[in-house]
């Protein structure tokens, strides 16, 4: 069974912490029904959704990727970068204390969930604004036991590396170049978005599908061209917060 945990969006969405982009209005209502509909592919799909409440708050609360991610062995609650979402991940450690033991990563380190993209056993950390040097010592110093490696990753123009670069399958990666350098990943196939949809490189790979933004169709057409079966969702609203389809769920296989 793959889980996939989930947060309703705050009320206070749109004073959310904004980075790369300019702010624009978010419609509240919008950006929510976006959300059931992301939540409802999940289930679509074959996914066990634990959707949990608002945190009326914590208006970024509804990305629940920044506050953890998540191992065979364990999952690592993160310390966020943006002093207002460091709260976020106390409910998150009620609901994933029951399928994974927990280990935490402590001050000053800072690090998004949105900055890890987990290859195998090589764990990449963007260096954003978001996340630090010091976080991935501290990552490589929790994770030595299990084998993993811990690679710095640098990055331009973007709020996190998973804006950059996600997984496709085991072989093949979603990239944008111009924002992070392709060497760090030689070893991989690597679709490249196209220039015309700089945001186009972040996907959600769930099972036999590809969950994809619809505002990016040059791109998922190169998906498509690959073989990968796409699952179409609306997140333009939630892109105003600088989501994505990663963003908005914590996946455990």
């Amino acid at each position: 069974m793959t889980i996939a945990i989930t947060r309703q969006v705050s009320s206070r969405f749109n004073e959310c912490e904004i980075t790369h982009i300019n702010r624009t209005p978010i419609d509240l209502d919008i950006a929510r029904k976006q959300h059931q509909e992301y939540v409802k592919t999940l289930a679509e799909i074959g996914c066990q959704v634990i959707e949990l409440p608002e945190q009326k708050d914590l208006p970024d609360s509804v990305f629940v990727e920044d506050t953890a991610f998540i191992l065979p062995e364990v999952a690592v609650i993160t310390r966020p970068g943006a002093d207002s979402r460091r709260p976020e991940t106390e409910t998150i450690i009620q609901a994933l204390s029951p399928y994974r033991p927990l280990i935490h990563v402590s001050a000053p380190a800072t690090v998004d969930g949105g900055d890890i993209l987990v290859l195998g056993k090589n764990i990449y950390i963007g260096m954003s604004t978001r996340s630090t040097v010091e976080a991935a010592k501290r990552l490589q110093s929790l994770l030595d036991i299990y084998g993993y490696k811990v690679i710095a990753v640098e990055l331009s123009e973007c709020l996190h590396l998973k804006t950059a670069v996600t997984q496709v399958d085991d072989k093949t990666l979603l990239i944008n170049k111009k924002w992070v350098n392709s060497m760090y990943f030689g070893e991989y196939q690597l679709i490249e978005v196209d220039s015309s949809e700089s945001f186009a490189a972040n996907c959600l790979p769930i099972k036999d599908f590809i969950i994809y933004p619809n505002t990016f169709p040059r791109t998922q057409e190169k998906l498509e061209q690959r073989g990968f079966k796409v699952k179409s969702v609306q997140l333009d609203e939630l892109a105003k917060a600088e989501g994505a389809v990663t963003c908005c769920s914590l996946i455990i296989e």
